[in-house]
């Protein structure tokens, strides 16, 4: 059986959906989520818990236009999981069906959801679960990191990194190219790459210290630049990036 999540901004959408779902008989549960934001956080919990755990999610039945991130954005994010849920969308735009597809959606259904459409989608997830072999998940790459770039996951080398900034429970990676939004809090990126150069600046602010081409004091002010960009450094964290770029350049 399944279990599942509903992901819709209103609410009289989502309770619909939820008492639908809960009424068909291969699902063995349902929730609701109000947002992206919070679903994201309602897998990455399930993802923790592993696939047998309480708070496992099969599959993923998803609005598209929402506050925030979207249904789209949030499917995106999803191709980054070694073993995502399923994705169904749910909406009332008939638009967005290839850019759906594109994302492997295992279903696109329409509002306002017939229990029969629903039916069918939620066969088809099923059928897709038992199908599906369990792949075993493999050590992450220490020097490169998974982001999504226009529906595909590409791989960013962690040393052509010079800084990344907090968005909440992302992070955005800067690199001399561009940038890339991942789905992980800074501060496990700071206890993840602390022995590859990285250290904290501000509390929105991680710098690889071989990226740092001056430090600036000015006024009682401490601030870097970090190739065309100069970043502010909190008083707290001033004494320690002075000390390791003295280190650095005295090794």
């Amino acid at each position: 059986m399944l279990r599942a999540l509903a992901v819709d901004d209103e609410r009289p959408s989502l309770e619909e959906l939820l008492y639908l779902l809960n009424a068909d008989p291969r699902i063995a549960g349902a929730e609701g989520a109000g947002d992206a934001t919070e679903a994201l956080r309602r897998i990455n919990r399930a993802l923790q818990s592993g696939p047998h755990g309480p708070d496992a999610i099969d599959v993923v039945f998803l609005d598209i236009h929402m506050p925030g991130l979207d249904g789209l954005d949030l499917a995106r994010l999803l191709t980054g999981f070694a073993e995502p849920p399923l994705i169904v969308f749910v909406t009332a735009h008939e638009d967005f069906a290839v850019q759906a597809f594109d994302l492997k959606a295992v279903d696109y259904v329409l509002k306002p959801v017939r229990t029969e459409r629903l039916a069918e989608a939620v066969r088809r997830a099923a059928q897709l679960r038992d199908a599906a072999p369990r792949i075993p998940v493999s050590e992450p790459d220490p020097d490169h990191i998974p982001v999504e770039l226009g529906g595909v996951t590409r791989f960013v080398a962690v040393e052509d990194i010079t800084h990344v900034e907090a968005r909440g429970d992302y992070a955005r990676l800067h690199t001399a190219k561009g940038s890339h939004l991942v789905r992980i809090p800074l501060s496990t990126l700071e206890e993840r790459w602390r022995s590859r150069g990285f250290v904290r600046i501000h509390r929105r602010h991680l710098v690889a210290l071989r990226h740092i081409g001056e430090l600036r004091l000015d006024a009682g002010t401490v601030s870097v630049l970090v190739g065309t960009e100069e970043l502010q450094v909190s008083r707290r964290h001033a004494r320690e990036l002075r000390e390791m770029l003295m280190r650095r350049t005295a090794g």
